[in-house]
């Protein structure tokens, strides 16, 4: 009997390997990108949603075009970077590239923010605890929705989508001190507008 070596199908690895493996296996076989679709959609389609507040069928098509740039520039990613920080900051500058798109159609309320994020950011601001956690979660919300879009973005990156200074400086291309900067306004503004719904923070 002869027993031949069955060949695993793409759909069926990659699970376990890293990102920087997966980009090096699509480029020798497209059928693992899906494993990167897979990894980051959901990721990034919400990303798109709170930066933006755009509809969601917009946002599902922001994505699409994400997608698609991020497979025609595989062999352009930079391994010094992290794959993340990299798909990031292309879903960024398409995001920036629709922005003016984006501003001139009725904006929809697409944040969500979940219980999670609701006490990493309620920790970071001193959030009074005794606010019943729905309420909680609609202010924290509305203060971000109605914040400058630079600003809004970091505290989107750091507090929901929880990247570090040195990948937010990968993502929006500023430097770490200039994201600190922003970081710090960001932070000023929020509390401000907090304190605008009266809300003791």
């Amino acid at each position: 009997m002869i027993l031949t070596k069955t060949r695993i199908h793409p759909s069926e690895a990659g699970e376990d390997k890293t990102d920087e493996e997966i980009v090096k296996l699509s480029l020798a076989d497209q059928e693992y990108f899906l494993h990167i679709i897979k990894r980051y959609k959901l990721k990034l389609y919400r990303y798109v949603l709170r930066i933006s507040n755009i509809d969601p069928e917009e946002a599902e098509d922001i994505l699409q075009e994400v997608f698609m740039k991020v497979y025609q520039n595989l062999n352009d990613f930079d391994d010094s970077l992290k794959f993340s920080s990299w798909i990031y900051r292309i879903t960024h500058n398409q995001v920036i590239s629709n922005f003016r798109k984006i501003t001139a159609r009725p904006q929809k309320a697409g944040f969500d923010i979940d219980d999670e994020l609701i006490k990493n950011i309620a920790s970071e601001f001193n959030l009074v605890d005794n606010l019943d956690a729905k309420i909680l979660q609609k202010n924290i919300a509305k203060v971000i929705e109605n914040m400058n879009v630079k600003y809004r973005e970091v505290l989107v990156l750091k507090f929901l989508e929880e990247k570090s200074y040195n990948e937010i400086s990968d993502i929006i291309k500023k430097p770490t001190g200039t994201v600190g900067s922003l970081m710090n306004r960001a932070k000023k503004e929020f509390r401000e507008e907090f304190l605008k719904q009266n809300v003791k923070i």
